[in-house]
């Protein structure tokens, strides 16, 4: 699960939408500002609204800004909600007439969404920045401003030195909005370093000085005061992290004194907040409270010390045996493999009833003891190594009964209704734990519980030996109190061709919204990263693409808006064909709006743009592609060059050793087949046969990186093998087609290959629906593979195993996005790229298609990229 996505969740109960929209709790206003935030702007002054902060900048008489330093010493300001009103008028006061830039969060709610558990812990604490002007000004400020910001408090900011004992901290970074290439060929916040060359803004959770830069004198007393805080002198040895978020950080270790393995939970002041307010501190001592109150029903760990560290609290708790019960989905369970034995389904049935048993009676016993756990779901259960006995943990949310509250804390999946109190919550999520054993998809129901019913439809079909009172047990307590809902199927299932397709379109175009700068379709959160509302993968020219190639629909609106935000893109926009302006450029040619996208081009090649990484996704591969599509359909001779260009320098990558990274990527988009799709293409239009030899082997490096799994092939990425169009091994398989098109390998390895692709895309379960990362990229390979082994009749399958995931939005087929919390419209991950899919196999004659993988037999005949 990632938790980047939960405050998303927040503000739209849909889609994923910025956290600053959210309205106050129980309105449709806007949620109140500080008083700060609401003073008349001073003459003299420009400020500007940008994602969370409210920026002052010093203008002069002709309104631009006055020069200040494009990068330097920067000073932050931690702050709780109880004085952040008092330390943004503070700074406010200050700095005004100084006239020195500053900017801060401009709302109570915004500052709870920074410090929250799962917030970034890059950017958790900091509610004010003050940009000075030069090391006497940063000295001067921390001196004046700290005196006056005595006494208050705030989370500790992670990345930052601490000035004294105040809310002040410092960081060393970019100032202005710069730019550069990084050394994994992603485009990354920039500083200038000791010769002016542009080099990554590093921004991890810990203090770093660039090391061009001398630590100012004054700063040196504080660095030695933070590195006087250690771990030597416990009795315990840590020995590995199991688990980081806002609040702090779970980790394995030995008590030193007697050899026994521990648990160490730590906890950060005024961090990890919860819904209700409380911080890390509060919610690690209600888990202390409940675990001792729960001691010796043999369900919880034994509580073993508690003590305090440089502010931070720790609770020391017994080391569990066993796995939790989510890790046990990837190993057991019967649907991810193309034909499931029925054997193996009554066994993953019983041991699935066995251990849901074994959870409420572990509920039961805490119930007893007079605690609510608050906070039930597959993370939080232990499964021991007899694969039936189970241990709760993680109290931090527990609550007595008699309490009768409200959840603070919850995983999406098993999110109660806000009716629900007390032991309800946990009854709810014992309801949810019935379904998700079987399919875990129960994230859905935070978008709509009536889903419940059509769940429990499909798992009575492929789990026939689940009693039928279990899972409609399960359907009415989720439902309880719910309006409407999907019925069996939602309103058309996707195999419904043509009516779903139009029901798609529907949906799509009612989502749209024209009126929004930053996006015109709802998707995935990336969308609201620097100019991600604009591309291929999560933006708005995916969108149009996949309405154009799949539906044959035109949205002049929408066009309109991308022709409109593409004229001077937002700075940092990346380059790339998913990510960035490379895709837009191709898309806008495509529909005829050729002059913008030679423009973007220009501005692209104006970048480093050869040190781009070698990838499809945002890299050279993608470039070169739009590059040599334009100068085909162009004729323009310097767009050809520069294509070549780019063939040649992945040609001479590929040439060198494989680089020795852990964590080396593979697939279609971050993977070495991106470059192979693009040396085929290139092959087809120049006939030069060594970019075919390098196609093959890039598309070696790939099938390196994949092992076998239950007769399929996918890709290894350690903690997990992945299937799929985008990261995974189907992406792979989409450019062995067309290298086997033109070419032959002696070795036979890719023809195997591929029908183990294949294999890996029959799988009966693939837990999300999107193009990239779920069952319809599945659907999308398996309907254009050459392979001789490809069945329509296992194809059909899949498509109506993507009514499964079926959503309804306002009467029409939608598909939920990544993580599966809110509902997607976008390619890469929503109903966009669903639509393209289901396009593809069911109306071949649509030609529809990803960019540069067109049918097979028309990249093979054409002989030119298309």
């Amino acid at each position: 699960m990632d938790k980047r996505y939960e405050v998303y969740a927040l503000a739209d109960g849909h889609f994923y939408d910025t956290p600053d929209r959210l309205a106050a709790e129980g309105t449709r206003q806007a949620a109140p500002l500080f008083a700060a935030a609401e003073r008349p702007v001073p003459a003299g002054w420009h400020t500007a609204r940008g994602g969370d902060w409210l920026t002052f900048t010093p203008v002069d008489g002709e309104g631009a800004p006055v020069d200040s330093p494009a990068q330097g010493w920067k000073i932050h300001s931690t702050a709780t909600r109880e004085n952040a009103g008092r330390i943004a008028e503070t700074v406010w006061d200050y700095c005004v007439p100084r006239r020195i830039p500053f900017k801060f969060v401009p709302s109570p709610h915004l500052l709870h969404l920074r410090n929250a558990k799962y917030a970034g812990r890059d950017t958790s604490g900091k509610f004010v920045t003050v940009y000075p002007a030069d090391e006497g000004q940063l000295h001067e400020i921390l001196r004046e401003l700290g005196d006056q910001l005595k006494g208050c408090e705030g989370p500790y900011i992670l990345t930052d030195l601490r000035w004294e004992q105040g809310p002040l901290y410092v960081r060393y970074g970019a100032f202005a909005r710069r730019y550069v290439v990084d050394e994994r060929g992603t485009l990354v916040p920039a500083v200038a370093d000791g010769a002016g060359t542009l080099v990554p803004d590093r921004r991890a959770p810990s203090f770093q000085v660039p090391e061009w830069v001398t630590l100012p004198e004054f700063l040196r007393p504080q660095l030695e005061a933070r590195a006087a805080t250690t771990v030597g002198d416990l009795p315990y040895r840590i020995e590995k992290a199991l688990h980081f978020s806002n609040g702090g950080g779970v980790y394995a270790g030995t008590d030193t004194r007697d050899g026994r393995r521990v648990v160490l939970k730590e906890a950060r002041p005024y961090a990890g907040l919860a819904s209700d307010g409380a911080d890390a501190v509060a919610r690690l001592e209600r888990e202390r409270d409940a675990l001792k109150r729960a001691a010796g029903t043999g369900v919880v760990p034994e509580v073993l010390d508690w003590f305090t560290l440089g502010e931070h609290r720790f609770l020391v708790m017994e080391f569990v045996e066993g796995k939790p019960l989510n890790s046990f989905f990837a190993h057991r369970h019967p649907l991810l493999g193309p034909d499931p034995d029925p054997a193996e389904v009554r066994d993953y049935t019983a041991w699935a009833l066995r251990v849901h048993r074994a959870v409420e009676r572990a509920v039961e016993q805490i119930h007893e003891r007079g605690i609510v756990f608050n906070d039930l779901h597959v993370f939080n259960i232990m499964v021991a190594p007899d694969d039936e006995s189970v241990t709760l943990i993680d109290f931090e949310a527990a609550a007595p009964v008699e309490e009768n509250g409200r959840q603070t804390v919850a995983h999406p999946g098993f999110f109660a209704p806000p009716d629900r109190r007390g032991t309800d919550v946990d009854r709810y999520a014992l309801a949810c734990l019935r379904l998700a054993l079987f399919l875990p998809v129960t994230t859905l129901f935070v978008v709509d519980r009536g889903k419940a019913a059509h769940l429990a439809d499909v798992i009575a079909e492929e789990f026939p030996d689940v009693p039928r009172a279990f899972l409609d047990e399960a359907v009415a307590e989720i439902t309880r109190g719910a309006r409407g809902g999907l019925g069996p199927a939602g309103p058309v299932r996707p195999g419904d061709w043509p009516d779903s397709r139009d029901s798609m379109v529907k949906a799509i175009l009612a989502s749209a919204t024209p009126h929004r700068d930053d996006r015109l379709f709802p998707g995935d959160i990336a969308q609201f990263g620097d100019g991600g509302g604009l591309g291929l993968a999560h933006g708005a020219a995916g969108v149009l693409y996949a309405l154009e190639q799949g539906a044959g629909q035109r949205y002049e609106e929408g066009e309109r808006w991308l022709l409109d935000r593409t004229a001077t893109p937002p700075p940092g926009t990346p380059l790339g064909l998913y990510d960035g302006l490379a895709g837009v450029a191709h898309v806008l040619a495509g529909l005829g709006h050729r002059d913008r996208a030679l423009d973007l081009i220009t501005g692209i090649l104006r970048e480093n743009w050869q040190n781009l990484s070698s990838d499809l996704n945002g890299g050279l591969a993608g470039l070169g592609l739009v590059l040599g599509d334009l100068a085909r359909t162009t004729g323009e001779r310097d767009l050809a060059a520069r294509a070549a260009e780019a063939a040649d320098i992945l040609v001479q990558r590929l040439a060198e050793p494989v680089p020795d990274q852990p964590r080396q990527r593979a697939g279609l988009l971050r993977g070495a087949s991106g470059p192979a799709l693009f040396l085929v293409r290139w092959f087809e239009q120049t006939g030069d046969r060594r970019y075919l030899e390098a196609a093959a082997e890039a598309l070696r490096r790939d099938l390196d990186r994949c092992v076998e799994r239950d007769g399929g092939l996918e890709v290894d990425e350690g903690w997990r093998t992945l299937p799929y169009l985008g990261d995974g091994s189907a992406g792979i398989g989409l450019v062995l087609d067309d290298w086997l098109a033109h070419g032959t390998d002696d070795t036979g390895r890719f023809e195997a290959a591929r029908t183990a692709i294949l294999t890996a895309s029959h799988s009966r379960f693939y837990a999300q629906p999107g193009l990239f990362q779920g069952r319809a990229g599945m659907i999308l390979h398996l309907g254009r593979t050459t392979a001789p082994a490809a069945d329509p009749a296992r194809t059909a399958r899949q498509i109506d195993g993507l009514g499964w995931l079926a959503m309804d939005y306002q009467g029409q087929l939608a598909f939920p996005g990544h993580q599966m919390m809110r509902l997607s419209m976008d390619l890469a991950t929503g109903t966009a790229g669903c639509l393209l899919a289901l396009a593809s196999v069911l109306e071949p004659e649509s030609g529809a298609r990803l960019p540069f993988l067109p049918p097979p037999s028309a990249a093979t005949t054409r002989g030119r990229v298309t």
